[in-house]
């Protein structure tokens, strides 16, 4: 009988400011519907100055070595788009804030927002080579784009950590997937460029392409037929893309488009990404998290999982929810963290955005003013300085 491998733990961190989105509606005279309603958002996580993928990266993860351990943890896989070193992974640093055994491999992907996909896939290959192994992944991302764009409305922050083992306690990855990959522009972030550049309605158009061919590939390899997918979870750049893209995947899969069940299937993976903003590479993952936390009761439960990273590379992929996951979950802890984020205002968001690393020689201290258990000091010489604050 082949070993289950999936999600054994999972864990998020984000952003220890939050902003109101009416803010931008004011300072754009916009309807405040226009975002609450037309791109299905409401706030957007915004990083302290001494906070970036590294500490929320860590923050995440800490908690799943706080409650499992280290222990047969030899690959740590950390996902982003926003890369702070062309070089250096940043998931080295997040080895040494965790103070994981030198006998680890740590690597950093990318491939726009679809990279923890792959992560999870290569974590769980891994584990099926040595079932006594256990796979920390990390996704973790801060989206901003220009002041006044399409985009803005959409920026976020936050990570995403999942401990990936062999019988785990959340999420069975059924084996077999559906893949697709097409050369395009629909978004990018040139080399020395902090803010992503975007064609919005082409990019909509992208991804519901990739989650057709996604999809068709997934069913020509033998996949799960739709009827048994009871809920899924999407990558979501803007909670109303996941509607979008559920009522595409359905009509092609030939599923029921009655309004009221195809809401009923995503409405729970919504909550969190609606009040964080797009967190790229975790937000497929935050959108799990937000199921799983859901009052639904959920043993059993058929998962379908479409990854879409823009460029373009899409996943479809199937999990279990397993008997007995709610023991496992953190869903008061984690309400209480989006709950003690601290508003900003116009004045304090522009700033963020104007936000800068330095880029010349010296030596360079951030204030501050993170809550969470890891920060970023400064830097030295273009080096990154990180510290442990509780």
């Amino acid at each position: 009988m082949t070993t289950p491998i999936g999600i054994h733990d999972l864990a998020f961190a984000t952003g220890s400011r939050v902003l109101d989105l009416s803010v931008i509606a004011v300072r754009l005279g916009t309807e405040i519907e226009k975002y609450t309603i037309g791109i299905g958002q409401e706030r957007m996580s915004i990083p302290a100055a001494d906070e970036d993928i590294v500490t929320m990266g860590a923050a995440a993860a800490k908690q799943i070595i706080d409650r499992h351990g280290a222990e047969g943890i030899r690959t740590v896989l950390f996902a982003t788009e926003t890369g702070i070193d062309q070089s250096k992974a940043a998931g080295v640093y997040v080895h040494q804030l965790l103070e994981l055994p030198t006998t680890c491999r740590v690597v950093e992907l990318k491939q726009a927002c679809y990279s923890a996909t792959a992560a999870l896939q290569f974590a769980t290959a891994l584990v099926v080579c040595d079932p006594r192994q256990r796979v920390l992944v990390i996704a973790s991302d801060v989206a901003r784009y220009e002041l006044g764009s399409s985009g803005e409305p959409t920026q976020g922050a936050g990570a995403v950590a999942m401990l990936v083992a062999a019988d785990p306690d959340l999420v069975v990855i059924e084996p077999g997937s559906g893949v697709f990959t097409s050369d395009i522009m629909d978004f990018w972030r040139p080399n020395g460029r902090v803010t992503a550049l975007v064609d919005g309605k082409y990019s909509i158009r992208a991804y519901l392409q990739a989650v057709e061919n996604a999809w068709n590939d997934y069913s020509a390899q033998g996949g799960f037929p739709i009827s048994e997918f009871n809920r899924f979870c999407y990558h979501q750049p803007f909670t109303k893309m996941a509607s979008k893209a559920h009522r595409h995947l359905i009509k092609t899969a030939g599923g029921d488009l009655d309004p009221a069940v195809l809401d009923a299937q995503i409405a729970p993976t919504l909550k969190y990404n609606r009040v964080i903003g797009n967190t790229y590479t975790a937000s497929i993952y935050l959108a799990l998290l937000s199921l799983l936390d859901s009052d639904e009761e959920l043993d059993e439960t058929k998962i379908g999982f479409l990854s879409y990273g823009s460029g373009s590379v899409a996943e479809f992929f199937a999990g279990t929810v397993q008997p007995g996951y709610r023991k496992h979950l953190r869903s008061e802890e984690n309400r209480s963290v989006l709950a003690a984020r601290v508003p900003i205002d116009a004045s304090e968001y522009l700033t963020w955005h104007e936000r800068r690393d330095p880029t010349e020689l010296g030596d360079f201290a951030l204030p501050n003013e993170t809550p969470g258990p890891f920060r970023l000091a400064g830097f030295t010489d273009l080096k990154r300085d990180y510290a442990v604050t509780q």
